[in-house]
């Protein structure tokens, strides 16, 4: 079994690239509603709560941990390591790499959680990875809130999304790396306003990949969904569909369960 967790909603965008790439598999996805969001955490607050919420899904028998946050994994995913050095551990982190190798005017922009745009780690991806690049970190309060409660096309949001993004189009950022795993259900906001101009870049894939790599035994199963959360699990469906991943409903046989971790 494998466990996936985030602080919310975002994870689920790579819960769903990991079903499609192990479909055999049985997986334990865990939302931390009830302390989302993670962006404006201490680290000290977020790393207590990826070290529980790994001890808890390791104790539910998973054989590997996916930390699906871009806002976990830059302030913990090492903590988690050493804490459960026995499990393979796979983290998120913004897709600063490809995005630097593949832009036209070597200037790349970051969209990102307030947490995880002043982190070290984000800061040592664009040390080792851009040299030559500009990069431009934008941080972007609020965005996974709107996407947890599904409400991210009114237009008094859609007017505050191209006030974040229009001033890195018009400065030349041609690539825009979504920081935050949230951020991959604005596709329907950001394309519009991207298109011709730039590229979003998002690593569900590339974690789901990484998964399949390291996955091992853990990707045996039958197939099965496990819904968690610390807060309101009944929303959990709700979001599946409304996120356009109601597939992913079937493969789950009970309802959420509310978890005090």
């Amino acid at each position: 079994m494998i466990g996936i967790f985030d602080s919310g909603l975002g994870g689920l965008s790579v819960l769903a690239a990991i079903a499609r790439a192990l479909p055999g598999a049985d997986l334990t996805f865990l939302a931390d509603t009830a302390n989302m969001p993670y962006g404006p955490r201490s680290n000290a607050f977020i790393r207590g709560r990826v070290l529980a919420i790994g001890h808890h899904l390791a104790d539910l028998g998973c054989g590997m941990i996916v930390v699906a946050c871009n806002t976990a994994t830059a302030a913990a995913v090492q903590a988690l390591r050493a804490e459960l050095p026995k499990l393979p551990v796979v983290g998120v982190e913004p897709g600063v790499k490809p995005a630097a190798k593949t832009s036209p005017r070597k200037h790349i922009a970051v969209l990102a959680t307030e947490s995880t745009s002043r982190s070290d780690r984000l800061a040592r991806l664009i040390r080792t990875h851009c040299e030559g690049v500009q990069v431009d970190i934008a941080p972007c309060p609020n965005w996974a809130t709107r996407v947890e409660a599904l409400n991210f096309t009114e237009p008094a949001f859609v007017a505050s999304v191209k006030d974040t993004v229009e001033p890195l189009l018009a400065a030349g950022a041609d690539r825009l790396v979504l920081g935050c795993t949230h951020y991959g259900f604005l596709a329907p906001v950001l394309n519009p306003l991207v298109a011709g101009r730039a590229e979003l870049v998002d690593v569900a894939e590339a974690v789901a990949r990484q998964a399949v790599r390291r996955a091992g035994s853990a990707a045996q199963g039958r197939g099965r969904l496990v819904l968690e959360a610390t807060a309101r699990p009944e929303a959990l469906p709700r979001a599946l569909n409304g996120l356009g991943l109601g597939w992913l409903a079937e493969r789950s046989h009970e309802p959420p369960r509310l978890v005090g971790v």
